[in-house]
């Protein structure tokens, strides 16, 4: 009776987590950088098999990326959000999705908890430095402080722009966010995965042991 349970909730977190996400990025409900995308991109490399891995996130973070677009443009007229150096920009943060979730594809549902909460943490880190250095690179704020010099990609890296809250700031939650998502869906996952039954034990055991009986010692393979 509990197996199919599990199943069931096995099946629908994946469906539960992407709802969850889109509604997380409604403007203003979570702290600036306290996302569960990094989380998502990661997991779905875990976690969907290839071409959904692929598309299912990537979708989702389009489409509520184009809904976040109309909604600034709404509230702040004077800032065009549709410019190319902030496209550039925006573009470059599904660069770094897509270096996350083939991160995610090293990884396996089996893997260890920790290795797990791991591997989202060092997709947030890989989240963070790609799309601050392209936020250097393009500057859609037009900021003087981001010169083209080693100094200013530091200071994009560190101390950000002058009257935002910092680079550092923004790395922590990031950082914050991307383990605590990513240890939420991981942990959902593995207690509701369904323990092997007993039949499906006997029936792996006995498939392993023809392999076993089929090697060669290694006087046999001089002879």
């Amino acid at each position: 009776m509990l197996r199919p349970v599990k199943e069931k909730w096995h099946r629908l977190l994946p469906v539960l987590f992407l709802v969850l996400f889109a509604l997380s990025r409604w403007p203003g409900l979570l702290p600036p950088s306290f996302s569960a995308a990094y989380a998502l991109v990661f997991c779905a490399g875990v976690y969907l098999p290839r071409r959904l891995s692929w598309w299912v996130p990537l979708v989702i973070m389009l489409a509520t990326d184009v809904g976040l677009n109309l909604y600034y443009q709404h509230t702040l007229p004077d800032y065009n959000v549709w410019n190319g150096p902030d496209l550039a920009n925006l573009a470059f943060n599904y660069v770094a999705y897509i270096v996350v979730n083939l991160l995610g594809r090293r990884f396996k549902p089996q893997s260890s908890f920790v290795a797990l909460l791991g591997g989202g943490l060092l997709g947030a880190i890989l989240f963070f430095l790609i799309t601050n250095i392209a936020s250097w690179f393009f500057n859609p704020f037009h900021s003087p402080e981001y010169t083209k010099t080693l100094a200013g990609l530091i200071r994009a890296l560190t101390i950000g722009i002058s009257g935002w809250p910092t680079t550092l700031e923004f790395f922590r939650n990031t950082l914050l966010s991307g383990g605590l998502f990513t240890g939420l869906f991981a942990a959902a996952m593995k207690l509701t995965a369904p323990a092997e039954s007993p039949q499906e034990k006997e029936a792996g055991n006995k498939a392993a042991e023809p392999e076993a009986d089929s090697e060669e010692t290694p006087e046999e393979a001089k002879a």
